[in-house]
């Protein structure tokens, strides 16, 4: 069996990066259904002319605007259905992280740890952009607030958050 082409995810991935990044940073997550653009012009007609139409099996994201993650992103995600019109889910967030070494030192208790970690001068800030089809595609995009220019990509590169994502597709909540 060959490998899924994940092209057009990661060409729509770079756009919503492109686009969360107009922002700067200290962003909330922020959820994206992903549409063919045939698909969206089919259903949405008055979009004609202020989307691109070059390549109708593009992948267009919409985002969620009424998306809040609360405290637990993965446990926002579970509750999350999309129709059978949503060819894929991207999310975009935020998060810092310590090196391995700070591990030991992080406090239990949440509120603690979330201001260890934010005050620590270890610490690296990253926004990650993370995003599946329903076949099970996947990819992931980073950038690091310290290293700007750079954005870095993998299938791989955050799976606990795809696997997520993937799950909004795999059945309705109860």
């Amino acid at each position: 069996m060959s490998e899924p082409d994940s092209s057009r995810l990661v060409a729509c991935l770079a756009d919503i990066e492109r686009h969360v990044s107009d922002n700067g940073w200290d962003q909330p997550a922020r959820l994206f259904a992903l549409v063919t653009t045939a698909s969206l012009l089919e259903l949405e007609p008055q979009l004609r002319g202020r989307v691109p139409e070059a390549m109708p099996d593009a992948l267009t994201a919409i985002e969620q605007e009424n998306f809040a993650a609360g405290n637990d992103v993965f446990d926002r995600l579970a509750g999350i259905y999309w129709p059978e019109t949503v060819d894929g889910a991207a999310i975009a967030m935020e998060r810092s992280f310590l090196p391995p070494e700070f591990e030991d030192e992080i406090p239990e208790e949440v509120d603690a740890a979330v201001d260890f970690v934010r005050k620590h001068p270890k610490r690296t800030d990253v926004r990650v952009v993370v995003g599946v089809q329903r076949d099970g595609t996947r990819h992931g995009l980073a950038r690091l607030v310290s290293n700007p220019d750079d954005l870095l990509g993998a299938d791989d590169l955050v799976p606990g958050l795809a696997d997520a994502l993937l799950g909004t597709f795999e059945g309705k909540p109860q």
